[in-house]
């Protein structure tokens, strides 16, 4: 994987790549709206108003960025990356009110016909270069977009597309009344107020998903999962959940490692698990390891296990004459019950008589308490 880029020269680059196509829409609005005007084609004002709209989005993305490359602070400690989110929401709202109000407008006069302009071949000429600079703006926004991860970059792309095709969609209202069909350039209108108001649909509708902690796509889900399965010391995969923000990903991951093995190599496999995701795949910028002896989700749900201190209680209350020589207790938490295992100075597996005393009220205790499953002891060689 190439290093990515930092995240200054991402921003900027998003910025670049806004304050270009605002330009290039404040060019376009007034080419548009002026000579629709002059023209008289409804189609050519209704693309110059999807133009204006390009315009906003382009100033809104601006802002979004801005806000959106905020560091993670005490408020928000998984960064600001939202605003862009949110940003997306606003525009896809702002393109759906464009999109009804051109339909209204445009419904209106159909209504009355007298009251239909009658474009010329203007029309056609003005349409003829937006398809042109559109098509060029969005090839220019969309790898911008990929270089920079950016959802939000790449919604302004496909809508910087959107008004190359309803160009298109103009310059053949047009022609079609100067061939002697009327209502094409009205009908060409709405065709166009229906494309802007359809991609702020779906830009609603995507963004609200990710505010909603939506999960990653399942494919990307299953090769996040087959990347987790491929690292030494995993066993398992008992729960793995994801959610988006912004462009970045955030991965929740409970594995099951070797229930044996200690508690400092099963943070070493987590801390290779997180790593590993964030190398690998770009979009992810967090993982969250729970590491797990076993899959207990859904025991440990209805019934508390045993404490530390309990169980120390308990060794205390069933093997009172041997509390003195116990230098320490190892507890695992398996099979929905606990093992224990006891620390013994070496000396003490040559006392055969205490051996079988010891032996005897461990039995007892395993009797009584049903949460303990065994009690192991280990005899510790102390070093002169």
């Amino acid at each position: 994987m190439n290093d990515p880029l930092d995240t200054v020269k991402l921003n900027k680059l998003k910025a670049k790549a806004s304050y270009v196509g605002a330009a290039v829409n404040v060019f376009q609005t007034l080419i548009k709206i002026g000579f629709g005007i002059w023209g008289q084609s409804a189609a050519l004002i209704a693309d110059g108003i999807h133009s204006l709209s390009d315009l906003l989005s382009d100033l809104l993305v601006i802002v979004a960025v801005r806000l959106g490359s905020r560091e993670a602070d005490h408020e928000h400690p998984y960064g600001h990356r939202r605003f862009e989110t949110i940003a997306t929401v606003i525009l896809g709202l702002s393109l759906i009110a464009i999109g009804g109000g051109i339909s209204w407008e445009v419904m209106t006069r159909i209504a009355n016909p007298e009251e239909l302009p009658a474009p010329n071949s203007l029309g056609i000429a003005v349409a003829a270069i937006s398809i042109i600079i559109n098509e060029w703006l969005y090839h220019y926004t969309k790898r911008i977009a990929r270089k920079t991860r950016s959802k939000l970059l790449m919604a302004n792309a496909w809508h910087q597309r959107s008004d190359a095709i309803s160009s298109i969609v103009v310059l053949f209202g047009i022609a079609a009344v100067m061939l002697g069909y009327p209502l094409a350039d009205a009908i060409a209108a709405i065709v166009v107020a229906l494309m802007v108001a359809k991609i702020g649909l779906n830009l609603i509708f995507d963004s609200v998903k990710e505010l909603v902690d939506t999960s990653l796509p399942p494919l990307l889900v299953a090769e996040i999962r087959n990347v987790i399965m491929g690292i030494d010391g995993v066993e398992g995969i008992h729960l793995l959940r994801s959610r988006q923000m912004g462009e970045d990903a955030l991965i929740d991951a409970h594995i099951v490692v070797d229930p044996r093995i200690t508690v400092s190599e099963g943070h070493a496999i987590g801390d290779i698990v997180r790593d590993e995701l964030i190398s690998r795949f770009d979009d992810v910028m967090d993982v969250l390891v729970h590491v797990d002896p076993e899959d207990d989700e859904a025991y440990f749900e209805k019934h508390k296990p045993l404490t530390r201190n309990e169980v120390k209680a308990l060794l205390a209350k069933y093997l009172p004459d041997f509390e003195v020589h116990i230098e320490d207790f190892r507890i695992h938490y398996l099979s929905e019950c606990i093992e224990v295992e006891l620390i013994l100075p070496f000396v003490l597996s040559a006392d055969t008589a205490l051996m079988q005393a010891l032996k005897k009220q461990i039995k007892v205790m395993k009797k009584r308490v049903k949460d303990i499953n065994d009690i192991v002891l280990f005899f510790k060689q102390n070093e002169e």
